[in-house]
C-alpha cells in the first residue's frame, strides 16, 4: 500500500533592503497626504535621536502631523462658528470686576456645563466683559472640537425676520437650534427687528428646542425679570425664562465698564502729550 509523501512546507520569507524599505515609506506617506509625517520622517534619517524607545520614535514622527491635524480641525471650528474675536480668559481683567466669580468663570472654561446641557446667562451693563467672557467659552469649545454657532441677538433675528418672507424659518432657524453651543450675544441692543421678532415668536423658536438638549450662553443688557417687556409678550417671556433659568449658571457682571475706563486712561495719555509741547510753546515766547 502506498502513500503518498506531503511536499515540505517552506516558509517564503522577504526581507526588504533599507533603501528600498525607505523608498516604500516616501510613497506611502505620499499616498497618505501625510505631509508632516513625511517632513518629520526625512529629519529623523538624517539625524536619528540617540537613547530613543521604538515608542518614542514613533511618536516623534507622528506629533508633527497629529498637530497639524488638530490645528487644522481647530480652525475649520473657528470658522464655522463665527467668531468675530478671538477672546481668551487669560486675557480677561479680572481684577477689574472684583465682585465677578472668578472660580465659577474659570470652572465653566472646563466645559462641563456643555456636556451637562446647561446654559450660562451674563448679564450686566455695557462694557462689563460680558461678551469677552462668552467668546472666551466659545473658543474652548471649538478647541474641544465641538459645534459652535456665535451670533448678535440683532444679527439672528434679522435672518429670522427675513425668512419670513420667503417662508423658509425651518432651515432658517437650523443653524441656531442645531450646534452643541449657542451664543447669543447682546440682547436687548437691537431695535429696528424687535418688534417683527416678537410677533413671531422667534427666540421661543430658537430657545425652547434647545431647552435641556444643548447648551447656550446670552449675554444681555435686560434683566432676566424685565424680558416679558423686552418681549412684549409676558406668558410667553416667563416660560422661556423658567426654561433658560432651569438648568443654567446666571453671572451678574455689576461693575465699572472696561471701555470706559480705556478711554480715560486714553484722554489721560494724549492730555499728558500735550502738555510738553505746550510749556514749550510758551517758554518760547518768553
Amino acid at each position: 500500500m502506498s502513500s503518498k509523501k506531503k511536499p515540505p512546507t517552506t516558509t517564503a520569507t522577504t526581507t526588504l533592503q533599507e533603501p528600498e524599505l525607505v523608498a516604500r515609506i516616501r510613497e506611502a506617506l505620499n499616498t497618505l497626504a501625510l505631509n508632516q509625517t513625511a517632513k518629520r520622517f526625512e529629519e529623523l534619517l538624517g539625524d536619528p535621536p540617540a537613547d530613543q524607545s521604538r515608542l518614542e520614535w514613533l511618536w516623534a514622527l507622528l506629533q508633527p502631523q497629529a498637530s497639524a491635524r488638530v490645528e487644522s480641525r481647530v480652525e475649520r471650528r473657528i470658522r464655522e462658528a463665527r467668531l468675530p474675536e478671538r477672546k481668551t480668559l487669560e486675557a480677561f481683567q479680572f481684577d477689574f470686576q472684583p465682585s465677578l466669580d472668578r472660580d465659577l468663570v474659570l470652572e465653566l472654561a472646563t466645559l462641563g456645563f456643555v456636556k451637562a446641557r446647561r446654559n450660562v446667562l451674563l448679564a450686566g451693563m455695557s462694557g462689563t466683559g460680558k461678551s469677552h467672557i462668552a467668546l472666551a467659552l466659545a473658543l474652548n469649545a471649538c478647541v474641544a472640537n465641538m459645534r459652535v454657532r456665535y451670533t448678535t441677538n440683532a444679527a439672528m433675528l434679522k435672518a429670522l425676520n427675513a425668512s419670513l418672507a420667503d417662508d423658509t424659518l425651518e432651515e432658517a432657524l437650523r443653524p441656531y437650534t442645531t450646534p452643541e453651543l449657542l451664543v447669543i450675544d447682546e440682547v436687548g441692543l437691537e431695535q429696528v427687528e424687535r418688534t417683527i421678532a416678537c410677533r413671531a415668536g422667534l427666540m421661543q423658536k430658537v430657545l425652547l428646542p434647545r431647552y435641556e438638549k444643548r447648551s447656550t450662553i446670552i449675554t444681555s443688557n435686560v434683566p432676566w425679570d424685565a424680558w416679558g417687556d423686552y418681549l412684549q409678550d409676558h406668558l410667553g417671556a416667563g416660560a422661556l425664562v423658567d426654561r433658560l433659568l432651569h438648568h443654567s449658571h446666571v453671572i451678574v457682571v455689576n461693575g465699572p465698564s472696561w471701555r470706559d475706563h480705556q478711554h480715560r486712561l486714553q484722554v489721560q495719555e494724549e492730555a499728558a502729550r500735550r502738555r510738553p509741547a505746550a510749556s514749550r510753546k510758551s517758554a518760547s515766547k518768553k
